[in-house]
């Protein structure tokens, strides 16, 4: 039974096996979170683009508002303070009418 005392030396035979080949650089594969990150911001993109082209079509017709009116941004300032001061003393004028129609009555 000698030959169950002796060992006979073992050649070890490893093989790795690497699922993929080495290198440094990133996997091309993006994740699910990254797959929506992405499709997320060229929605936002999309949408902040077409608010941008509504702001930008509300101004352009305030401008032609202005230049219809004749009047640059200044002037209509001006016309309405004295649109506002014309119907100030207006108002007053009523409002002395009324006093004096109160007071006339009694008496």
């Amino acid at each position: 039974m000698s030959f169950l005392t002796r060992t006979a030396p073992r050649v070890a035979t490893y093989t790795s096996f690497a699922p993929r080949a080495f290198s440094t650089a990133f996997v091309a594969r993006k994740s699910a979170t990254e797959t929506v990150k992405d499709s997320v911001k060229t929605v936002d993109r999309a949408v902040s683009d077409k608010i941008v082209d509504g702001i930008e079509m509300g101004q352009t017709a305030a401008q032609k508002a202005k230049e219809a009116s004749g009047m640059s941004a200044g002037e209509m300032k001006g016309k309405a303070a004295e649109i506002k001061g014309e119907a100030k003393g207006k108002a007053e004028e009523l409002k002395g009418q009324a006093k004096g129609a109160a007071k006339e009555g009694k008496i």
